[in-house]
């Protein structure tokens, strides 16, 4: 039975003079949570100029036959890690523009390294379990969260004034699974709700 799930984002700012943190909710039609959808925001709608780190793991584990994170925000460049934790063998890849790699067969407690260069996406699996799925979205912006078990996603430190804001999942009925949302600033405190609509699929 097909069904498209409706997310209901509510996007919240607060802070100071020289930042504020936008905060953004997404519910289904159901009001369960939905985890896993990315935001990104542009001040002044531009990439983020010099390197950017991210404070979490530049990680996909193999583990219980699965990848985890199933999403993973990375920026342009990085190394990502892939160790696998199964006690099978598995064979990594991507066909993606940009970010394209094979790892070949590797067993329990191997790990491999992969750089992705382009901005965009790296949709991975494995050539030997069809199940295992997993997204990297790799981003040009220091402004990027992904929103947790209860469906909320915080960016920090975004500077006052004029900006691009976008939300990504990878199962978003949108071109490039992408949506951008209709704030303008982020100055003192700002509400937003948009709609978003999801394909059907398995997981």
């Amino acid at each position: 039975m097909k069904f498209a799930p409706v997310l209901f984002l509510v996007a919240m700012f607060a802070g100071s003079a020289q930042a504020a943190d936008l905060t953004v909710s997404v519910r289904g039609a159901d009001g369960k949570p939905i985890p896993d959808a990315v935001v990104t925001v542009y001040p002044n709608g531009q990439p983020t100029k010099g390197p950017i780190k991210f404070d979490w793991p530049y990680r996909v584990a193999q583990q219980n036959i699965q990848f985890n994170p199933f999403v993973l925000i990375v920026p342009a460049g990085a190394e990502v890690s892939f160790p696998n934790f199964d006690k099978v063998r598995h064979h990594v890849y991507s066909f993606s523009a940009g970010n394209k790699f094979e790892l070949k067969l590797y067993g329990r407690e191997e790990n491999r390294t992969v750089k992705l260069p382009a901005v965009g996406v790296a949709a991975i699996g494995c050539n030997i379990h069809d199940q295992m799925v997993g997204f990297i979205k790799v981003v040009d912006t220091a402004y990027a969260a992904k929103s947790d078990a209860n469906g909320n996603a915080v960016v920090r430190g975004i500077p006052d004034g004029p900006v691009v804001a976008k939300v990504w999942h990878p199962y978003l009925r949108a071109p490039k699974n992408e949506k951008t949302l209709t704030t303008s600033a982020v100055r003192g405190v700002a509400r937003e709700t948009a709609t978003l609509e999801l394909r059907a699929t398995g997981h």
